[in-house]
Order: structure tokens, then C-alpha cells, then sequence
């Protein structure tokens, strides 16, 4: 049976593929405030606003490329029983060719129903804009985003998903953002943890820190699992 490898991914596992973060630029998302265009209140205060911001970055992600990060984690696929636990709104796991990936904060190329969150449609890249009129399957719809102010809901599964780890790699992340920085504190007594960051954060004792970007960070990762370190 294989390892079951366990990879939390933030924003910079896609820096290297050109998808901007906000935590990086003081507050400001491509120009825009953060809380006015990714939270609740945000969105109930001005829905078009936050409709063409996410069009906005829809045309950017249709022009992104999965990194060699990406293409490496998927690469483990056949060695280990690999899944990926995001933050990123993006597609470029899925893109590189992972086949198990749980969205923490939602799906950029997805919109759902404003008044039934269980109606979910993807969008194709030449009619993936929105706004506040759009109307799918005779519902108004809004992006497939987990705002600022509003739960997780995938939260549960992937707590489950890092107790159960054999093996543990968080990559590109501040561990600033919950509950998603929690996912750490799921992992089992003993299990190898090892963190990819050139900024990383502090961690607990015996979490093992490589001081790299996502690309080269996968791919020492890949060596040192093949001689077992």
C-alpha cells in the first residue's frame, strides 16, 4: 500500500507561475482593497465590483502555466497515495495533472448560486465573465469564493486528510491564515513534517524547514523521499 503524502499549498506554490497574492502588496489585491473585493461585506456592499475583479483574474489564470511544482507534485502520484490540500483559488494543480485536490477557499474558474451554495457550475475560458445579472440554470450566481467573514467548508475533510498523512509538506504559505494554518496541529506524533518556504514562519520542534521556492523545494523534496531521508 502507499504512503499517503499530504501537500498544504498556499499562494507561493503559484508565485512562480506568475498569480499574484494580495499578502504581498500592503493590503491591495491587484490594485484593489482586499476587504472590498474578497469579503462578505465587500461583496454585499458592491457585487459588480467584486464580479469584475474576479473576471479580471480568471484572464490572468487562463494565461498562467503550472510550475515545475506543481508538475512534481503530481509527478509523486506514482509513488505515494497523494493529495493536496489548497488555499489557492487557482486550477494549476489540477492542470499539472493532480488528481486529488481539495480547495480550501474556493475555485476562481467556478461560480455558484447566490441562494443555494450546493449549485456549482464551471466556467469555460471563452465566457467566464460575470455580473450581478448573470444567470446559470435559471439562478442568479456569484463567485465559487470562500470570502473573508465566511466559513470553510471544506475545512473538516481536510483536517481529516492531515491526520490521516504519512507524510506531511506544507509549501508556500505565511501559516498566517485560519483555520487553514491549523492543519498543522491535525498532523499525527511522528510523522515527518517538512515546510518549503524562502520566508518560512515559525514552526514547532522537529518540523523540517527548506529555505526554497515551491519548484526547487519539490523537487529536493522528490530526492530526499527516494533515499528515504
Amino acid at each position: 500500500m502507499k504512503k499517503r503524502l499530504v501537500f498544504s499549498t498556499g499562494a507561493g506554490m503559484s508565485a512562480e507561475s506568475g498569480i499574484s497574492t494580495f499578502r504581498d502588496a500592503g493590503g491591495l489585491w491587484e490594485n484593489y482593497p482586499v476587504m472590498e473585493v474578497a469579503s462578505h461585506d465587500g461583496y454585499l456592499r458592491n457585487p459588480a465590483l467584486v464580479h469584475e475583479f474576479y473576471n479580471q483574474r480568471r484572464r490572468q489564470l487562463v494565461e498562467a502555466v503550472p510550475n515545475a511544482g506543481h508538475a512534481g507534485i503530481a509527478a509523486l502520484e506514482e509513488d505515494y497515495d497523494v493529495y493536496v490540500i489548497t488555499q489557492n483559488v487557482d486550477d494549476l494543480h489540477e492542470r499539472a495533472g493532480s488528481s486529488k485536490v481539495l480547495h480550501l477557499h474556493g475555485e476562481l474558474m467556478k461560480v455558484r448560486a447566490v441562494d443555494d451554495e450546493n449549485k456549482v457550475y464551471t466556467l469555460e475560458p471563452g465566457c467566464m465573465d460575470t455580473t450581478p445579472d448573470t444567470v446559470i440554470d435559471g439562478c442568479h450566481v456569484r463567485p465559487h469564493i470562500v470570502f473573508f467573514q465566511e466559513a470553510v467548508p471544506n475545512m473538516e475533510q481536510a483536517s481529516r486528510l492531515a491526520a490521516d498523512a504519512d507524510i506531511f509538506v506544507i509549501i508556500g504559505t505565511s501559516l498566517a491564515v485560519y483555520p487553514a494554518a491549523n492543519l498543522l496541529h491535525y498532523v499525527r506524533r511522528g510523522v515527518p513534517v517538512y515546510y518549503i518556504d524562502p520566508n518560512p514562519a515559525a514552526v514547532p520542534p522537529g518540523v523540517r524547514v527548506m529555505r526554497m521556492g515551491a519548484s526547487e523545494g519539490v523537487a529536493r523534496l522528490t530526492e530526499m523521499l527516494k533515499i528515504g531521508k
